[in-house]
């Protein structure tokens, strides 16, 4: 990936530094004014550097000091656990704060008449940036709620089996649990290693797992322990040829790299929007293709003429409609960055921090690919030979106030770190700074 200076990338037209040096002015000068104006600010300079490609971008501070300049972060601890959740665009909190307030002035109007219906906006824009038809799109809290409106929504009896990895989000892996205890389905485990040598080794072991009684497969787009990308479509189309569905979780996928619909060919889909989107907490989406609502019971009873509508699965209950609304903010800002610049920005970052350290001692271990982009994005493993990883990640908040989160697995443990794209090279650079800092003194 290049690294060329700022000075190069915006020597190309001059008018672009006198922009962006003038909107930093007018930042500092007037800070919550610019966050106010966040899309729009965004908006203008991904224009204005419309002309360079996303790798090329991806190391230009000058535009993403902008993008930095959107968030209304705590500066005083440098947060590289964005895999749980992320914090929203302060214009993004701020249409949702309105929203609250409107809707407590006089909630059963405000609330149900005006404000619940705009959920059919947030609807028709997820929809277009996934690319599905609104009525197959129904818009739920998180990643959870949909996986587990899925695994616990398809009509299986005693024996029936079903394929998941050892990798697979814990909670999914405790409500099939649940299913197999409660019903005496059948769970088939599989193990896979990291980073995946070839995507052809994961698809021959889910090949190996399916018999005749296989009924559904479930797995993750991309891993929360070590940023696996897996090969979903290739999946689908090997699970096709038996005739068995495939739910694919995507709590991380969305929006931390570019994907269609059309290009994973799957039927169901669930993600939350309070990680890559930027959304605020408590929203995500779930995905069923036409064809197949009918065949998944809601997680909440709905009516029986709502068996072939999407939004049986939004029949949950009083719920704020603030927050599921604002998401239509926090889709507007990813689309200014822009699904590719967005990635490369990531990538960027998780080599600035990966590549040195993996460099700098043999007891370094990344257990995430870092050269192959189809296998990873911002999400990687460090493991350092000798350190507990929970130990290590208690020290780093305790001593220097930097987040990470400890991975402990079978097959590999570390601290996960995943900067984003609010984090500023001087936090990376501090980090690094400290890990080899701990790796010449250790910990104590």
């Amino acid at each position: 990936m290049p690294r060329h200076t700022t000075a190069q990338s915006f020597g190309k037209v001059g008018s672009r530094r006198t922009f962006l040096s003038g909107l930093a002015a007018v930042a500092g000068a007037c800070h919550v004014m610019f966050r106010q104006d966040a899309v729009a600010r965004s908006a203008q300079a991904g224009r204005d550097a419309q002309g360079d490609a996303a790798d090329d971008l991806a190391c230009n501070e000058d535009y993403w000091s902008q993008i930095q300049r959107c968030f209304d972060t705590d500066r005083t601890v440098i947060n590289l656990n964005n895999g749980g959740v992320c914090p929203a665009p302060a214009h993004v909190l701020e249409q949702m704060v309105r929203d609250l307030r409107f809707c407590n002035e006089s909630p059963a109007y405000h609330m149900w008449q005006i404000l619940e219906p705009r959920i059919e906006t947030v609807r028709r824009a997820l929809a277009e940036q996934f690319g599905c038809d609104p009525a197959e799109l129904a818009v739920t809290r998180n990643a959870s709620e949909g996986m587990e409106t899925l695994i616990l929504g398809i009509d299986l009896k005693r024996g029936d089996e079903v394929i998941v990895t050892d990798q697979n989000y814990p909670r999914m892996l405790t409500t099939w649990d649940q299913r197999a205890r409660r019903e005496g389905i059948v769970v088939k485990t599989i193990s896979f290693p990291v980073p995946l040598p070839t995507p052809t080794r994961f698809i021959d072991l889910v090949r190996q797992a399916i018999t005749p009684k296989t009924r559904v497969i479930e797995f993750p787009h991309i891993t929360n322990l070590t940023g696996q990308i897996l090969p979903v479509r290739d999946v689908v189309e090997l699970a096709s040829q038996h005739g068995i569905p495939v739910f694919v979780d995507g709590a991380h996928s969305f929006a931390q790299f570019p994907f269609a619909r059309d290009q994973l060919a799957c039927d169901f889909f669930a993600t939350s929007l309070h990680k890559w989107l930027l959304a605020p907490v408590g929203t995500g989406f779930l995905y069923v293709r036409n064809s197949k609502i009918k065949s998944i019971w809601p997680l909440l009873a709905a009516p029986a003429s709502m068996s072939d509508d999407i939004r049986k699965y939004e029949e949950i209950g009083t719920h704020p409609a603030a927050n599921h609304n604002a998401i239509v903010a926090a889709l507007a800002f990813h689309q200014s960055i822009g699904d590719r610049r967005k990635a490369a920005r990531l990538r960027y970052l998780r080599n600035r921090w990966a590549k040195p350290l993996k460099q700098a001692s043999d007891r370094v271990k990344i257990w995430t690919s870092l050269d192959d982009d189809e296998a990873s994005c911002g999400i990687a493993l460090l493991q350092v030979e000798g350190i507990d990883p929970a130990k290590l990640s208690e020290y780093l908040l305790a001593k220097h106030r930097i987040v990470t989160i400890a991975i402990n697995h079978s097959q590999f443990s570390g601290i996960r770190v995943t900067p984003n794209v609010y984090s500023t090279l001087k936090e990376i650079d501090f980090f690094i700074q400290v890990m080899q800092q701990t790796l010449s003194r250790g910990i104590s």
